[in-house]
């Protein structure tokens, strides 16, 4: 089994974050009833004997001890972090991991970028190596970041430069959180275009997401919940938005929901490494299948259902439902349309007990409606 590390670059990226870790931790909990430390496990958790300070040797067999995030936290501003430290989720993340300042970035790219990349820099390259060190056979890095704010954007694409040098086999995976155009900070125009231009030359795979279609969904799972449709094949508290179960906090944030919609669009797509299957598709094939070029390497992502159902096993029409509301607008990350473009490729990964002659009978009808359109 392969092991993947999360590398969080400032307020947006670390709060993303945040909210990955604890439902993937709900996630193997519901799976490993028994605590047992296994290789799903492994590809994003080491297990350590607390006693050793967490510095003695990865326990690879045998009951759960203490769990730690393969994870790097990074922001200039100690706000965030220091909530994550606080919170219900601290002793998840090594705190030999952590990297802020005080003074923060001030919303400029080229301060993230080029003064605190030149500051930090021996100090990122050391705790990437330590965290790699850590992994039998290290298969991605997944840097989660925003491209309006001066850490995210300019340290962010900073921390990518470096992960190219120092680990130019391993790949480099990137969730991207663009400003919308209603955005109050004035520099976040510029921010974008100068982390875009880092983004081309140095990931090897991008995922955009928009605030904009962040909060449309949100409010598209408001709508459903008030009109009452979801039916008895949903799940109590099972949309995607929802933080029923996640461990307590002192109160709910404003972004927390549309943190939600990418923690569980990063949970869906990792699960082929975390979990086995007879279709599994590894992360390095996304790139493979869907890059034809190094430079067209922005992927448009899209997430259905926008809750879970009661039961595993999806009926039929069901998934028919899902496969046209995967290339609907409405359950995209991004505001594009691909219909009135090109397709260059495709992927859908399917989570749950379908029949392939199911997929197979829906991936000809949506071959063909494209043909025709």
């Amino acid at each position: 089994m392969t092991q993947s590390v999360v590398v969080q670059v400032g307020q947006c990226g670390n709060q993303v974050g945040c909210r990955f870790w604890d439902l993937a931790l709900r996630e193997h909990a519901a799976v490993n009833q028994k605590g047992i430390y296994d290789e799903a496990l492994s590809s994003f958790f080491r297990n350590v004997d607390t006693r050793s300070g967490g510095n003695g040797p990865a326990i690879y067999k045998g009951k759960i001890c203490s769990l730690k995030a393969r994870a790097l936290l990074i922001d200039m501003e100690e706000g965030v972090v220091n909530e994550i430290l606080q919170g219900p989720l601290r002793d998840v993340f090594d705190s030999k991991q952590l990297i802020t300042d005080v003074s923060g970035s001030g919303n400029n790219w080229a301060v993230g970028h080029k003064i605190y990349g030149c500051q930090y820099r021996e100090n990122i390259v050391e705790k990437l190596r330590k965290t790699a060190e850590h992994c039998d056979c290290l298969q991605c890095f997944f840097i989660i970041h925003s491209m309006g704010g001066g850490t995210g954007s300019g340290l962010g694409t900073f921390v990518l430069n470096l992960l190219e040098e120092e680990f130019p086999e391993v790949y480099r995976f990137v969730t991207s959180v663009y400003p919308s155009g209603e955005d109050d900070v004035i520099t976040s125009p510029y921010n974008s275009v100068l982390a875009m231009k880092e983004l081309n030359e140095h990931a090897d795979c991008v995922l955009p997401i928009e605030n904009e279609s962040l909060f449309e969904i949100v409010n598209k799972i408001h709508q459903m919940i008030n009109s009452g449709k979801l039916g008895s094949t949903v799940k109590q508290n099972s949309l995607v938005t929802s933080s029923a179960g996640r461990a307590k906090t002192l109160q709910e944030k404003p972004f927390d929901a549309m943190n939600n919609i990418i923690a569980n669009l990063l949970l869906n797509m990792t699960s082929s490494a975390r979990f086995e299957g007879s279709l599994n598709m590894d992360l390095n094939e996304i790139s493979m299948n869907l890059v034809p070029f190094p430079r067209l390497h922005y992927l448009v992502s899209s997430l259905t259902p926008l809750y879970t159902l009661a039961d595993v096993n999806v009926p039929s029409r069901r998934l028919d439902q899902m496969f046209s509301d995967a290339f609907s607008r409405d359950h995209q990350l991004i505001q594009a349309d691909p219909k009135h473009s090109l397709y260059l490729a495709c992927a859908l990964l399917v989570r749950g007990n379908v029949q392939v002659s199911d997929l197979r009978r829906n991936i000809e009808r949506l071959t063909f409606t494209i043909i025709c359109k």
